[in-house]
């Protein structure tokens, strides 16, 4: 596939600022200023596309030794979401695309999931192990109302009782309380909703198609309601940003119901870097700067630490003092008490009509 063309001007409702070309790209593009664009120019839209992905697997497995789990499901390639901070964009190079504005307008979703699963978790080798949706993109971005396919990946896991996690930024995600509600109640279902801040103005452009935050945390209340494990993702703290807010926030979600809560801190690899701080300087110049030197002070002077561990929790006294508070905020709201176990000895192939196995040859 061919990157996209550069996009000059702002892009309406959109986080990346450009759409600089992919790493594995022969020829590096970028925008410029011609002399010819109006100083009061209308800001360009961009639709959407969706194109089915015709997988032959479903189950990603991964051996990173900081990362909890193993196995993981992402129905969605791309995610329109938008978010300036998402990890999963430099994924978009490896399809031609830019992990700019491509990353949320060029999506692509696996057709075939629910098949699929079902075809994998049938195989008489398989042996159960925790799973869980959404570790790359947003399992429930605004076309799976539509489309539906992480409604099917959750049905066929009901139907083996096979354990998973799901996290999201989507209030679309109360949709499918009965699912993950009951199987929470069984020990078979943790879900987590992210909430960065509780600032809708920063929301609105850090996180520009995701779901309010005041609708997050209606998300996390139905889910609870619904008899589910639930957590809150303060994903990712932003030092000068949004860290300041990571008390209100694990407050705010705990009163809705939530038991679980993690953080993050920010991470900034290959092309991310360069869309990030070219956010910062559009829709927070005041303070990219301290932004961007907070960061370095927690990556041993540079923008990302890709060693196993601190890249995820950041190394110094910033990243420490951000998970002592995290720590004692989590105390004192009754937050990561007990530990629930999952449970792995549920699962159980079903069987179809007429007593055949569902193997799907």
């Amino acid at each position: 596939m061919a990157s996209s063309v550069p996009i000059v001007g702002a892009v309406r409702g959109r986080g990346a600022k450009s759409n600089r070309s992919g790493r594995f790209e022969p020829e590096a593009r970028e925008d410029f200023d011609d002399g010819w664009t109006q100083d009061d120019v209308e800001p360009v839209r961009i639709d959407t596309t969706v194109t089915a992905e015709r997988a032959k697997t479903i189950i990603t497995r991964n051996d990173s030794p900081d990362i909890g789990f193993d196995q993981s499901i992402n129905p969605y390639r791309g995610c329109e979401h938008g978010c300036i901070y998402c990890y999963a964009r430099p994924a978009h190079a490896y399809v031609g695309l830019s992990p700019g504005i491509d990353f949320e307008t060029r999506l692509f979703f696996k057709a075939d999931a629910a098949r699929l699963l079902e075809k994998e978790l049938s195989r008489p080798s398989y042996k159960p192990k925790h799973i869980h949706i959404g570790g790359n993109t947003d399992p429930y971005q605004p076309t799976e109302r539509r489309l539906k396919v992480t409604r099917s990946v959750l049905e066929v896991l009901q139907r083996f009782n096979h354990p998973f996690s799901i996290i999201t930024k989507s209030a679309l995600i109360a949709r499918d309380a009965d699912i993950i509600g009951e199987m929470g109640q069984r020990r078979l279902a943790r879900a987590f909703v992210s909430i960065t801040t509780l600032d809708r103005k920063l929301a609105r452009i850090m996180e520009p198609r995701a779901a309010t935050p005041e609708r997050r945390l209606q998300a996390v209340k139905a889910l609870a309601e619904a008899g589910a494990l639930v957590g809150v993702g303060f994903a990712p703290v932003i030092p000068g940003l949004n860290d300041h807010e990571l008390e209100a926030v694990l407050k705010r979600a705990a009163e809705a119901g939530a038991r679980q809560a993690m953080f993050t801190m920010l991470r900034l690899p290959r092309e991310i870097k360069d869309l990030f701080r070219e956010w910062l300087d559009a829709e927070v110049p005041d303070r990219a700067k301290r932004v961007m030197s907070l960061v370095r002070q927690m990556r041993g002077g540079l923008d990302y630490d890709i060693r196993w561990g601190a890249r995820m929790s950041g190394e110094g006294p910033i990243a420490e003092l951000v998970a002592a508070r995290f720590r004692r905020a989590c105390a004192s709201l009754g937050l990561n008490g007990a530990h629930v176990p999952t449970r792995l000895d549920l699962f159980k192939v079903p069987v179809r009509e007429g007593g055949q196995l569902d193997l799907f040859g």
